[in-house]
Parts: structure tokens; sequence; C-alpha cells
């Protein structure tokens, strides 16, 4: 599946020419990003078990895929990583146990969805949550390849008969370790990035929620909290505000296999767009939900 030709001519930022002629001096200056970032061997413990044992509803299967956001780098207890914290966080929604199984990988671009996926199908979930496209950006790959990829993913879960919710890419503006001019591009491509996923996922049957505009907003208030020691990826508290943002998103597909009616909430707006004004208007503001709405989107406001 390919993300319509137009869609990306809408979203293209900068010209050929321009990005041939800086290609040399950004590679150069991902490369000393990288070296101030640094890595570690450690990974955080295994997400993986039952949430809310102590509720007495139906179980939901939740399986996580993508990156090193969705796998909680970083974290060195079980709770504190996103699925876990998701886990926990819809049990509670739902009112019933949630089993959480994670083949998320650190490192992973969107083109590792299909060994992920591959491992995941087995696990029979009820709803899937995608978060993925951060590496893609700073590696330098194909934006309408990745989302390829991305729906190709999507699609496999949704023919298994698994909701899927897909956290668009992150703004990597916010990233200290990245310097000028790195950090502006770094900015306008992850929100092109989160833009093209967006329509992708909204094509292949997913739902997509907007934690760019989010992160970037709690990172610029309160940057020492919101990071984790590397100044790259989030601390425990950012990993805990994208788990919420994703959640109420989790809880809607959960409550819409059932059939159940939706829980509304104080301050959400929803309005009916074409799905390529949907996709930026999503770009514009933290914790927006895109669904499909026949052959239009519904664009779900939350509040932060």
């Amino acid at each position: 599946m390919r993300v319509s030709r137009r869609v990306a001519a809408t979203t293209a930022l900068g010209t050929a020419g321009a990005v041939g002629a800086s290609v040399g001096f950004l590679f150069g200056e991902t490369v000393l990003a990288r070296r101030l970032i640094g890595v570690t061997d450690a990974r955080p413990p295994s997400p993986d078990g039952l949430y809310g044992d102590n509720l007495s509803g139906d179980t939901v299967r939740l399986l996580v895929l993508g990156d090193s956001a969705a796998v909680g780098y970083g974290m060195q207890t079980q709770m504190t990583t996103p699925p876990a914290l998701m886990g926990w966080g819809l049990a509670q929604l739902v009112q019933g146990p949630v089993q959480v199984h994670s083949v998320a990988v650190v490192g992973a671009e969107s083109s590792d969805l299909a060994d992920q996926v591959d491992r995941g199908l087995e696990f029979g979930a009820d709803v899937a949550v995608i978060v993925i496209g951060a590496n893609d950006v700073t590696h330098l790959k194909s934006m309408t390849g990745a989302v390829d990829d991305l729906q190709v993913a999507i699609s496999r879960l949704v023919a298994a008969g698994t909701e899927v919710v897909v956290g668009t890419c992150p703004d990597l503006g916010t990233v200290k370790p990245l310097m000028q001019p790195l950090r502006s591009i770094a900015r306008l491509q992850s929100r092109r990035m989160a833009r093209l996923q967006t329509v992708g996922a909204i094509e292949a049957g997913a739902r997509t929620v907007s934690l760019g505009s989010l992160l970037a907003s709690l990172i610029r208030e309160h940057h020492d909290l919101m990071f984790g020691d590397d100044r790259f990826h989030p601390s425990a508290s950012g990993y805990a505000a994208m788990a919420r943002a994703l959640l109420p998103s989790l809880a809607d597909a959960i409550h819409e296999r059932r059939s159940e009616p939706l829980e509304e909430h104080p301050g959400e707006t929803e309005e009916m767009m074409p799905v390529e004004e949907a996709a930026e208007e999503a770009s514009q503001r933290s914790g927006t939900e895109v669904r499909r709405a026949g052959r239009w989107a519904g664009v779900l406001r939350r509040l932060r």
C-alpha cells in the first residue's frame, strides 16, 4: 500500500536540491548527536503479565509493538515501562484484567514491524498499540517507505481481528543533544512523519494518537523531568505522559469491539473532516485522536 502522492506532496518540506546539499552536514551532526546521547545494553524488566487480576471483567489481550519508546528504554522497574502502565491503566478503564505482551525492540525502525507482527500474531491480541517512527527520521529513512511498512503491519493485525492504535512519531526537535540546524530539521521531519503516519494508519484501519505536540509541550516546560539521563529517551514521567495519552483510545477500541457505549469526558470535542486535514489538525494539538468515519475522519480533541 502507498500513501497517496498528493498527501506526500502536500507534506513535503524543502526542495530536493536543498536536501541533497545538506546531507553531508546533517549526517555529521547526527553522528555527533548519537555520541552525545550514548547507548546502553541495559533493558527494563519484561512487562509481560496480567494486570488488574483483582477485577472481574473479561480479560483483554494487549500487544505492544514499536521502538525504544514502546519498550521503555532506560527504565529499571517493570511498572515504569509503557506496556505495564498501559496494561494497568487499561484494566481500570475497562474494569477487567489485561494480559500484556510486548514485542517492541530498542532501535526498531518501521521496517522491523514485520518481524514484530510475526512474533505477536500468536498472542491473539484484542488490541495492539504501535509506537514507531523516530528512528526512521534520525536514520534518514524514506518516509513513504516507513509508512508503507506501518500500513502492512496494521493490515496484518486488523486481518487477525485486532484493533490497532498508533502513537505517531514524537517531536524530535525537543532533543537537546541535537544541535542547530539539525534540531529544527528534526522537528520539521518528525512532524511530517507524524502526518504521513496518520493518513497511512487511517487508510489501513487503525486509529492514531498524536504524541509529538503533547510531549513537546511537557518537555519545554519540564525538560529535566520528562527526559532520562541520556537526554534523548523519556524519563518515567515522560513515559507515563505517553501512556496516558494513548489509554483513552485503547479503551475506546475495546468498548467498540464489545459494542459497548463509549465513555464521554467533559471537554472532549469531535469534528468530521477529510483525512489529510485531520492529520494536519492532529499535528497541531496534543493528544488528538483520529479515527476513520466512513469516507472522512473523526478528530477527537482530548484535554491535555
